[in-house]
């Protein structure tokens, strides 16, 4: 069963995308900050980590270079979920590594095919 670890300040959204993906048989892991979201996939190891831009203590662009600094984590396929949706914001997180830059508000529905599409290749 592929884990997903969501890393989001607002647990509306949280509890959302944690509903959404258990229904459709993945195991979730949350973390409210971005230090929380590293640590936890240093130690979990998920196999697709979605990750907001805008958290306290570590914000989702530098999670996102930490993450991809790491030998551990550095091929974890990460989505950027976040209100930013400015072309400069979007073109940062794609030169930094990430598989999808999504916008919120969001499709539930849409945002379980895309992770549905990377972790589930036809």
């Amino acid at each position: 069963m592929p884990k997903i670890l969501v890393v989001d300040d607002e647990v509306h959204i949280l509890k959302i995308i944690d509903y959404k993906l258990r229904t459709a048989g993945y195991t979730v892991i949350a973390a409210t900050d971005g230090l929380e979201g590293l640590e936890k996939a240093r130690v979990e190891r998920p196999d697709l980590i979605l990750l907001d831009v805008m958290m306290p203590r570590m914000d989702g662009f530098q999670a996102l270079e930490a993450l991809k600094r790491d030998p551990t984590t550095k091929a974890i396929p990460v989505f950027m979920l976040t209100v930013k949706g400015k072309e400069m914001d979007r073109l940062r997180g794609l030169q930094m590594g990430i598989a999808a830059y999504i916008t919120k508000p969001f499709s539930p529905n849409a945002l379980l095919a895309r992770i549905d599409e990377t972790l589930r290749p036809a």
